[in-house]
């Protein structure tokens, strides 16, 4: 049995990646994962508190501490077997989530070597579990109970429908998911490139609800192709849930944006993640920029630079009105950038987008920052400098300054509440319960754009409400 000073001497273990030249060049996954021996040295570094702070930083409150410890015996599919207690997407989870300010954040030993970088890599670890359970044998199907004869509506196949179709399902009632595209996995899918969340995992995920009687209705656009009041009224469904996201791409309202070359992030991201549109065979065109602009400094704005830069850019560069130690992008994204060649370019921010005599874009005017008092967030307010700018050479342009909530909904059933930013208002925060009775939201819809497990936090309280309401 180690001393805590013993557990706390252990250096954190290094997660394996691609090298960089390579990797900027493909689109297989940068980080290639835990190995048995470092996955066992990483779990090590737990202390077991007796008071974990890390479940109270994860939204969905994994057991942490049990799911490590019994990694450290060699026990992998407990491991996963606790993981999956309150959550069904491990192996996206352990990929994507920023644990850094989460249960990584309260974690005791990144606490006691006063930086989180030190914390133990519990989403390594959880990513780790996920991916052997996937490798060495059949995943293990969760437990359904008696067919209730309730139905539930769940709109949209992203992480919040996901998971409250599995919390729902398991106490046996009926889930049919209707998605709007023509593949499943929402935000998952056409959000977030390959090379940080390839799509098998995600497939491999969905097939896990598909085992436990999960349909699927793909192609069905809520708000058009039915109403949301006529699953309710005419359908049968008792309860629907509501996890639409963000997807609504929002722009600087410049000049220029009209120009040819000039995308939404999430425009580009679509195209190439769920269209793969770089195929020589594909139904749907990409532009073949080779001197990028991406405007925004979020993770979506790291996606489309890396994005770009593997499919054939010349030069990325961010323009960003903060600083780095401001950028709201995770610190592994921006590293990896950086090593990859997408070049920084701070305090920067456009004022236009020129364009040549056909329509194309071919520069931005670019105005230069200083940082001056904190605005309402506490972050330092961007000041322009004014009569300091310069033109930047661009053929391309991508606006990554973040994304509304679907109005298709919303549009077309007054009985839901949204405020000025189109978000779903909740009646009951506890239960994501809304304003229209029977009808409970989560994840992006209602946050605003956030992230996989903020997603997942939130379909967790709406599937409790969900439980309720069929339960009594």
């Amino acid at each position: 049995m180690l001393t805590t000073k013993e557990r706390l001497a252990i250096p954190p273990q290094k997660m394996p990646e691609q090298e960089p030249q390579v990797r900027a060049k493909n689109l297989c996954e940068v980080a290639t994962g835990y190995g048995m021996e470092q996955a066992m040295t990483e779990a090590q570094r737990c202390l077991f508190c007796k008071k974990p702070g890390c479940i109270d930083g994860c939204p969905v409150r994994i057991n942490i501490p049990e799911f490590i410890r019994h990694i450290t015996e060699s026990d992998i599919q407990s491991a996963i077997d606790t993981i999956k207690e309150t959550s069904l997407l491990p192996a996206v989870c352990g990929r994507v989530c920023p644990q850094e300010k989460q249960c990584q954040k309260k974690c005791v030993v990144g606490v006691s070597l006063k930086d989180v970088e030190k914390s133990v890599a519990i989403g390594r670890l959880e990513r780790f579990a996920a991916d052997w359970e996937r490798e060495n044998g059949e995943i293990k199907i969760p437990a359904v109970k008696p067919e209730t004869g309730k139905k539930v509506a769940v709109i949209g196949s992203g992480p919040a429908g996901l998971v409250v179709a599995a919390d729902v399902r398991r106490e046996g009632h009926s889930v049919t998911i209707f998605e709007a595209f023509h593949k499943l996995g929402g935000v998952m899918r056409y959000g977030i490139p390959e090379f940080r969340l390839p799509n098998h995992i995600v497939d491999k995920e969905i097939e896990t609800l598909k085992k436990m009687g999960v349909e699927f209705r793909t192609n069905f656009v809520v708000g058009r192709t039915r109403k949301l009041a006529d699953l309710l009224k005419k359908d049968g469904f008792d309860a629907v849930f509501v996890g639409t996201g963000a997807g609504l791409p929002l722009f600087m309202g410049i000049p220029g944006e009209d120009l040819n070359g000039v995308f939404s992030a999430n425009e580009f991201l679509t195209r190439a993640n769920l269209m793969r549109a770089y195929e020589s065979d594909a139904d749907t065109p990409i532009w073949d920029g080779k001197q990028v602009a991406v405007l925004g400094g979020g993770n979506v704005a790291m996606d489309a630079a890396r994005m770009a830069l593997r499919l054939g850019a010349d030069k990325v560069r961010v323009i960003y009105r903060r600083t780095a130690a401001e950028m709201p992008a995770r610190a592994e994204e921006i590293h990896h950038a950086q090593e990859e060649g997408v070049e920084f370019c701070y305090l920067q921010n456009p004022s236009e987008i020129l364009g040549d005599e056909k329509g194309f874009a071919r520069a931005l005017r670019i105005d230069r920052y200083k940082l001056g008092e904190p605005d309402e967030k506490g972050r330092p307010r961007p000041v322009k400098i004014e009569g300091d700018f310069f033109e930047l050479p661009v053929d391309t342009v991508l606006v990554a300054i973040g994304n509304g909530s679907n109005p298709l909904i919303s549009q077309g059933t007054p009985e839901l509440k949204v405020n000025k930013r189109g978000n779903i208002e909740l009646l009951n925060p506890e239960i994501n319960a809304t304003y229209m009775e029977r009808v409970f939201a989560g994840g992006d819809i209602v946050l605003g754009a956030a992230t996989v497990i903020l997603a997942m936090g939130e379909g967790r309280r709406a599937a409790k409400g969900i439980n309720e309401l069929l339960g009594k």
